[in-house]
């Protein structure tokens, strides 16, 4: 997938989040995310973070040990921002190509195709993951090396997409739309 179509997957993915959080109740926020121990309004917070330079990580990762995980997750949930400054945040990123420091065109698409999931799936909420999009972020996940691979892939088994023409690994066939083996990829046991 070249560049230019994957920062128009990731423009329309984030004015699609910034509509979905815009119309959402107040109690909606509180809602527990697929994305472990967060919060609706954790992960739109993240989302803010893609962004972020490094002046804005050094606190952080040194009040997190220099931990990638710790850092990002400590990042989030302390995020002073609150429900119309995600969204407004959101909505400036749209015709962006910014990115946060030392990553690819292809991590914000992992995290906004994912991280929509993250918020839709538990409030019941059925948001369609262009296919194309999903095959591209799932291969750079299984790509991802060092402090950047966040999630082992499974073993044993090949995942075959049933949407678009998409397999990976060796074993017991499990097949199931692009979405769902990006969801397992990443670590979201609903899929």
């Amino acid at each position: 997938m070249d560049t230019d179509t994957v920062w128009r997957h990731i423009d329309h993915e984030r004015t699609a989040v910034a509509d979905l959080l815009e119309s959402l109740p107040d109690g909606a926020w509180g809602t527990p995310s697929l994305c472990a121990g967060w919060t609706v309004r954790d992960v739109g917070a993240h989302l803010t973070f893609a962004h972020a330079r490094i002046r804005d990580v050094i606190w952080p990762a040194l009040r997190t040990g220099l931990r990638y995980d710790a850092m990002i997750d400590y990042a989030a949930r302390r995020s002073p921002l609150d429900q119309q400054e995600i969204v407004a945040i959101l909505r400036e990123f749209v015709g962006s190509r910014r990115r946060a420091p030392f990553v690819t065109e292809l991590e914000p698409l992992i995290d906004i195709l994912v991280h929509a999931q993250d918020i839709c799936v538990p409030l019941g909420i059925d948001h369609a993951m262009p296919v194309d999009a999903a095959a591209a972020a799932a291969d750079r996940v299984l790509g991802m090396r060092g402090m950047m691979r966040l999630w082992e892939p499974p073993g044993g088994v090949r995942l075959l997409a049933t949407d678009i023409d998409w397999s990976w690994g060796e074993g017991s066939v499990v097949e199931a739309p692009m979405r769902d083996h990006l969801l397992t990829l990443t670590g979201r046991s609903v899929a």
